[in-house]
C-alpha cells in the first residue's frame, strides 16, 4: 500500500468515527432501539380500531430522566475551578446535552418528568456554586430562566442530593428553601391525561414522627389517601420502596444488586444515608396511594421489582442515570404512554401507563474505542510498508484472479474434449539445409530400441541421429555455460554483501512518515471534532 493510500484510509476511517461517536450514536434511539410504547402495544393499539379514535388521543407523551448529578468539586475531590474537574464537567455536561437533544427531544414528548439529584453535591454548595451548577442544569436540557419549556410541560422531582437527608434538613433548612424557592414544593401531585402522579420526599419518610421533617410528607400522603380516586395512581419517589436483599432486577441491569443499607446519626439516629425505604414505611406507603405503578431513581442503574400490596401486585421501575459519569455504562431514560381515555382506564387500569426503557451510547466504551484506534494507527504507519504495489491495484488483481477462479470452478464440471493426439507421436525430421520439422505420426504399438521406448508417449517427439548430434552440442555448451555460472556465483559469495539502509535511518524514516501522515490526520479531524462539540453546546 502506498503512503497517500495509507494515510486516505486512516482519514476516511477516523472520519467515520469521529461522526458515530460525537453524532450517529445519538440517533440510535429515536430512529432504531425506541420508540412510544403505546405505538407498539397490540392492546392499545386493537383498542384504537374499536373506537377509531387515533393513537395520539389515547395516549400523552412523558420522558422520565433520573440522576443528573452535575460534577461538582464534591464529585472527585477534585479543586474547585481546576483543569481537570473543568474538563470533566464538561464532557459529562456535553454528553447529557446531546442525549436529550438528539436522543430524548426528537421524540416529542409532551412532558419531561426528572426524577431528582440534579447536583452532586447541591446541599454542601455555597449559593454562588449553587447557581453556577443550575446554570449548567438548564444549559444542559434547555430549560429557560423559569425552568420550562415553551413546548412541553416539566415536573421536578427532590433526591438526596439536592436536599440531603432528614438530619441534614434539621441542621442546614436553607437547603430546604433553597430547593423549593428553585424548583418548587417536594410533595404534590399533578395529573397527565388521565393519570395522576403522586410526588413524595421520599428523604423524610423514615424520619422521626415527633420531629416537623417527616410530618409534612405523611400528611400530604394521608391527604391523597382521603381523596376520591378517580384515575389511576403513579407514585414518584426517587429512593426506591423496600425489597428483600438479592432481589432480581431484571434483564435491562448490569451492576451488582446493591441491598439495604441504612446509616444513621450517633445522637438523634437520623438517616443519613438509605438504598430503599424501609420496609414498614413502603408497606404503609403502597396502601394509602394504591399505585398502579412506582417510578424511582437514586441507584443510578436499571432495576425492575414487584411489590405485593394488600390491592394486588405493584411493579416499580428504578431508572439508571443518564450520566455516564454515574457509575453506569449503559445511561438510559423512559418513555411513558399516560392513558388519556377514560374507556382505557375503566376496562384495565393497568393499561393506562405504559413503558419503555431507552439506552444511551456507551460513552466510556467510545472513548476506549478511540484509545484503541489511535494504538492501531500508529502500528500501520510504523509498521506497514509503504513502497510496494498500490493497494487498489492489488484489489484490482484479487478481483480478476477471483473471478478466473470461479470460471474454472464452473467449467471444470463440463464434458471433456477427446484430446486427438493420445494416439500420434511426432517425429522430428531435418532437411538438407538444416531445417527441423515435425512429422505427425501413428503410435506404434511395439518399439524395438528400448531408450527410444522410453521417449515415445503422448506428445513426445522422437529424435533422429542428426537431431541428437545439435542437441547433444546444445547440452555441451549449456553444462559449460552452467560451470562457468557457478564459478561466478562462488565468486560472488565470497565477496562483501552490499551496503544497506542502517535499521537507524530506516526507524528515523518510520517516525518521520509517522508524525506525517498523523499531521495530515489531526489537520482533517479536529476540526472535525471542534466543530461538533461547538455545534452541540451552544444554545439552541
Amino acid at each position: 500500500m502506498k503512503q497517500q493510500e495509507l494515510t486516505v484510509l486512516l482519514c476516511l476511517i477516523w472520519v467515520l468515527t469521529i461522526l458515530y461517536g460525537e453524532m450517529f450514536s445519538y440517533w440510535v434511539p429515536a430512529l432504531v432501539t425506541c420508540s412510544w410504547p403505546h405505538l407498539s402495544s397490540p392492546s392499545s393499539d386493537s383498542k384504537v380500531q374499536m373506537d377509531g379514535v387515533g393513537s395520539q388521543d389515547h395516549y400523552v407523551k412523558v420522558a422520565v430522566l433520573a440522576d443528573p448529578q452535575l460534577m461538582d468539586k464534591t464529585s472527585h475531590r477534585l479543586a474547585p475551578k481546576s483543569l481537570a474537574l473543568e474538563i470533566l464537567q464538561f464532557y459529562t455536561d456535553i454528553f447529557m446535552r446531546r442525549a436529550f437533544f438528539a436522543s430524548v427531544k426528537p421524540f416529542k414528548p409532551d412532558v419531561i418528568l426528572f426524577l431528582g439529584d440534579y447536583f452532586d453535591g447541591g446541599p454542601y454548595l455555597s449559593d454562588e456554586e449553587w447557581q453556577e451548577s443550575l446554570s449548567r442544569f438548564k444549559h444542559i436540557f434547555g430549560l429557560n430562566a423559569q425552568l420550562r419549556y415553551t413546548d412541553m410541560q416539566v415536573y421536578f422531582l427532590s433526591g438526596n442530593h439536592d436536599v440531603g437527608y432528614a438530619s441534614l434538613h434539621s441542621q442546614r433548612p436553607e437547603v430546604i428553601r433553597r430547593y423549593e424557592e428553585t424548583f418548587g414544593i417536594s410533595n404534590y401531585r399533578f395529573t397527565v391525561g388521565k393519570v395522576d402522579f403522586i410526588a413524595v420526599d421520599a428523604q423524610t419518610l423514615d424520619g422521626h414522627a415527633e420531629k416537623t421533617l417527616a410530618s409534612p410528607t405523611w400528611e400530604f400522603v394521608k391527604n391523597v389517601s382521603t381523596d376520591d380516586q378517580l384515575h389511576p395512581r403513579v407514585l414518584l419517589t426517587h429512593i426506591p420502596l423496600y425489597r428483600p436483599d438479592w432481589t432480581s432486577c431484571g434483564p435491562h441491569r448490569s451492576s451488582p444488586v446493591i441491598n439495604q443499607r441504612v446509616s444513621h446519626a450517633a445522637l438523634d439516629h437520623d438517616i443519613l444515608y438509605q438504598n430503599y425505604v424501609t420496609e414498614d414505611s413502603s408497606n404503609y406507603l403502597l396502601d394509602l396511594i394504591k399505585p398502579i405503578l412506582i417510578l424511582s431513581g437514586h441507584d443510578h442503574d436499571q432495576c425492575s421489582v414487584t411489590h405485593e400490596s394488600k390491592f394486588g401486585p405493584v411493579k416499580e421501575h428504578t431508572l439508571g442515570t443518564i450520566s455516564w459519569q454515574q457509575g453506569n455504562l449503559h445511561p438510559s431514560f423512559m418513555l411513558l404512554s399516560a392513558g388519556n381515555s377514560g374507556q382505557l382506564n375503566a376496562s384495565n387500569p393497568e393499561e393506562a401507563v405504559l413503558t419503555h426503557l431507552c439506552f444511551l451510547p456507551m460513552q466510556t466504551h467510545i472513548y476506549i474505542w478511540y484509545i484503541f484506534l489511535f494504538v492501531l494507527t500508529l502500528l500501520a504507519l510504523l509498521l506497514l510498508p509503504t513502497s510496494g504495489v498500490s493497494f487498489f491495484h492489488q484489489c484490482r488483481n484479487l478481483v480478476g484472479y477471483s473471478r478466473q477462479l470461479i470460471a474454472s470452478n464452473l467449467l471444470r464440471g463440463g464434458t471433456k474434449e477427446k484430446n486427438e493426439d493420445a494416439n500420434y507421436e511426432y517425429e522430428m525430421m531435418w532437411d538438407a539445409e538444416g531445417s527441423m520439422h515435425l512429422v505427425k505420426k501413428p503410435l506404434n504399438a511395439s518399439v524395438t530400441n528400448s531408450s527410444e521406448q522410453s521417449l515415445a508417449g503422448r506428445g513426445n517427439a522422437v529424435m533422429r541421429p542428426t537431431a541428437k548430434k545439435h542437441t547433444s552440442q546444445e547440452i555441451e555448451v549449456s553444462v559449460n555455460m552452467d560451470m562457468a555460472s557457478g564459478t561466478a556465483l562462488d565468486s560472488i559469495s565470497n565477496l562483501p554483501p552490499r551496503t544497506g539502509k542502517s535499521k537507524t535511518k530506516i526507524v528515523i524514516q518510520r517516525l518521520v512518515r509517522m508524525l506525517r501522515v498523523l499531521t495530515i490526520i489531526a489537520a482533517v479531524n479536529l476540526p472535525l471534532y471542534m466543530m461538533l462539540l461547538f455545534k452541540d453546546w451552544i444554545d439552541k
